[in-house]
């Protein structure tokens, strides 16, 4: 079953992202750092009537990578490809992909930290010469046939920025790190989607959807079209908080964002009152250690609900305090009694 508040994509989700993403700097909120220095950068390539240095975006899923990929694509006046990582099986099919570019294009690779470490070696002289190395044979009579391509910008988007091999990562020119937003930021995102969805948000409620979207702009939409239902069953034409609170409720999505999956957790790191291994969590969960360490804990340790220790996770005292616990002594975390 799929979660309301699930971080990555769902399947349905591509066209209403599609419809409801900013066209433009000032229709994107947030990342305001990120974005004045990409675009010092653009206007100093433009100036140069240079390509784009490559790009790599890093963070949790839902925070605007792809977005920002497509707003410098288009304040590049160029052509944008996208491709996802694990869809570049073989060499050839990375070099189809290169050989198909045209001068000043941008290319997007999601995922790129699942990249092949023989793909990998076949990017390194596009990106950094524009050039193909292809060995054609093999044994003895291979042959290394070299083809130069187009100037192209490689912009990078990954969830996992340590995966990333040294090599790869050292030949982008630019990191930037996406941040979790603040409630008043997606606020206004909810607000600005609401009227393209024609039914408009009301203040208090778009602040109350904010509150409980943990800090990425993807759930705040998906919550939104999902309280859009309930006020349209009920005939209402503005998304009133009443109705916000309600349809939220129902949902099962409490006022911290938290849904039965991050209770679960935060239950289990506090009554078990010493640090827990993850996969003691994920056994007791009857989830996957990737889907706990990837979807449920960065906004949980972003937040500062949990702690990740060299014995394992253990409960802060912010989740004693919202889970009305009594919090041990610190000793009893981590000292000897455990």
């Amino acid at each position: 079953m799929e979660r309301i508040i699930e971080i990555e994509k769902l399947s349905f989700e591509n066209e209403y992202e599609k419809n409801l993403r900013p066209t433009s700097w000032k229709e994107y909120i947030g990342q305001e750092q990120i974005k004045k220095n990409l675009q010092v950068f653009i206007k100093a390539a433009k100036k140069r009537e240079e390509t784009l240095d490559h790009i790599l975006f890093f963070g949790p899923p839902g925070l605007g990578k792809t977005t920002l990929a497509n707003l410098i694509a288009k304040e590049m006046q160029a052509d944008i490809k996208t491709t996802a990582a694990p869809m570049i099986e073989k060499s050839g099919d990375l070099a189809a992909i290169l050989t198909n570019l045209n001068e000043g294009d941008i290319l997007f690779i999601d995922e790129i930290h699942r990249l092949s470490p023989a793909i990998e070696e076949i990017l390194y002289p596009a990106m950094e010469d524009f050039r193909l190395d292809i060995i054609i044979g093999s044994g003895p009579a291979a042959q290394t046939v070299k083809i130069d391509i187009p100037k192209f910008t490689l912009i990078g988007a990954t969830t996992r920025a340590g995966m990333i091999s040294s090599p790869l990562r050292d030949r982008f020119g630019m990191h930037f790190r996406l941040q979790f937003y603040s409630k008043e930021e997606l606020a206004k995102i909810i607000k600005k989607a609401s009227l393209k969805l024609n039914k408009e948000c009301e203040d208090d409620a778009a602040l109350e959807i904010a509150k409980r979207c943990r800090g990425t702009p993807r759930i705040a939409l998906r919550l939104l079209r999902r309280v859009r239902d309930f006020a349209e069953v009920e005939n209402e034409n503005k998304i009133n908080l009443k109705r916000a609170k309600f349809a939220l409720d129902q949902l099962g999505v409490n006022n911290l964002g938290f849904d039965e999956l991050d209770l679960k957790l935060l239950h289990l790191l506090v009554e078990a009152k010493k640090a827990i291994g993850l996969s003691t969590i994920a056994a007791a969960l009857s989830e996957d250690e990737g889907t706990i360490e990837d979807v449920i804990e960065p906004y949980l340790l972003a937040n500062g609900y949990i702690e990740r220790t060299a014995r394992g996770r253990v409960a802060t005292r912010k989740t004693y305090e919202v889970l009305k616990f009594k919090n041990p002594h610190t000793p009893s975390l981590f000292g000897d009694d455990l």
